[in-house]
Order: C-alpha cells, then structure tokens, then sequence
C-alpha cells in the first residue's frame, strides 16, 4: 500500500488522472441525485416574484451594500426562532438572483421585518437610524428621498424570467404601472394584488408628489417574510 501511494505522488501525470476521476466520481454523486428528484427546492404555498416596485427596492438593497450587515438567513436554532421567527426555507429565495442570505450580521436578521414597523418608522430609520435606534452603528440614506429611474423596469423584468422567474406578459405589459400603482393608496390596485397577492400598497415615504427610491426600498422591506403562512408549513420529516 506504502508502495502504490508513493508511486502515485512521485508520477505527476497518474496522479493527475485519479485526482480527475476522483473528482468526477464526487461530482456525479451529488449531482446526479439532483435530477431524479420532482424538485430541488420544496415547493411552498405564497412564494410569488416581487412586485415591480419590491424588485426595484431590492436592487438598491444590494447596490447600498444592506447585504454586507443585514442577512436574510434565519437558522433552525431556538435563539434565532424566539428572536426573528420561523426559519429560513430555500423556497423563500427561489426567485431571487442573486440570494441575500448574507455571510454575517452586523445589524438583525431581515428575514422576516415585513409588516413589524410602519413606512414611517422605516423611513426615518434609512434617513437617521439613530433617531429611532440610539445604539445603531449604520450610515444614514436621506438621498434615497430621490426620484427612482423606472425606465427599464419591463425590461428587467423580462431579465428576470430569462432566467426562470415566472413573469408572463401581462405582468411586463403593466409593470410601469403596478410600479406606479403599489406607492399609490388611491390608484386601482385590483390588478396589482391579482396579479402580485399580499402586495403591501402605501404612500411608503410619505411625499404624494414623486415616486423615490424609499419608496422602492420601503415596499421591498415590508414584504420580506410575509408571504408564507408559516402555520401551514411542516418539516419533511414530519409528512411521513
């Protein structure tokens, strides 16, 4: 045995072959197993894509960094459960590109913040978040009071269900205006909530006059968590 592995290690060439098998063999033991399961991600009852309004507040959620201190990871350790409520399921992230689960936590967990303070609370949160937490160590966003760019908001969209987020053309057909709409308490939202239901429709930063990226960020933060009804949700290993 001695004999076999030193020849092994001293020839580069057949070391390199059964490293490479090695690896192959690995590999298709994990991902083999993967296509012969229905699905690779449980399915559960809510999980919907973001609105238009929801999916551009997430994108200025990653282009502000939120990720680099806030995770969206709940884990299956009574601490977590009694601090931020029912764990994190893969199902809650299948349409995001990327996940925000996050690799460490600076401020709290986000998972489930939807529907915990008011848009008025968030909003002065982002704008001086020592207003309403003292001990807070996060920069303020009074520039977020902007006008947000909705421009290419079908177009991303369309981005989106390229790569499988189940958009259909009725959906990219009122995207401007389910954006417009879902920041607008006294628009016609009957389509909005048809067509995105739980919906969290609102004058999110309190100015009437002009859509901004609080808006935006506000209605994104206030749907995280609220779409399963964790009640409903058993372990696998409970079904039998």
């Amino acid at each position: 045995m001695r004999f076999n592995h030193g020849l092994i290690e001293r020839n580069s060439v057949l070391l390199l072959v059964l490293s490479f098998l090695t690896v192959t063999i690995g590999g298709i033991a994990e991902i083999v197993p993967l296509f012969a399961v229905e699905t690779t991600i449980e399915r559960v009852k809510g999980v919907r894509p973001y609105t238009p309004l929801e999916l551009a507040g997430r994108n200025i959620y990653i282009r502000e960094g939120c990720y680099l201190c806030h995770s969206q990871q709940i884990r299956p350790f009574r601490d977590e459960y009694e601090r931020y409520g029912h764990y994190s399921l893969a199902a809650e992230s299948m349409y995001d590109h990327p996940f925000q689960w996050g690799s460490k936590r600076t401020g709290p967990d986000l998972a489930r913040v939807g529907g915990r303070y008011s848009h008025e609370w968030h909003m002065a949160h982002l704008i001086a978040p020592r207003s309403v937490v003292p001990e807070s160590i996060m920069p303020g966003y009074p520039f977020l009071m902007r006008r947000l760019d909705v421009r290419d908001i079908a177009a991303h969209l369309r981005t989106n269900r390229a790569v499988g987020v189940p958009y259909d053309e009725e959906m990219l057909a009122n995207a401007r205006a389910d954006l417009e709409a879902q920041a607008n308490p006294d628009a016609d939202t009957a389509g909005l909530l048809k067509r995105y239901p739980k919906a969290v429709v609102g004058n999110f930063d309190g100015d009437a006059t002009m859509l901004t990226e609080m808006d935006a960020l506000i209605a994104y933060l206030q749907m995280l968590g609220t779409l399963v009804r964790f009640s409903d949700v058993k372990p696998e290993h409970l079904k039998q």
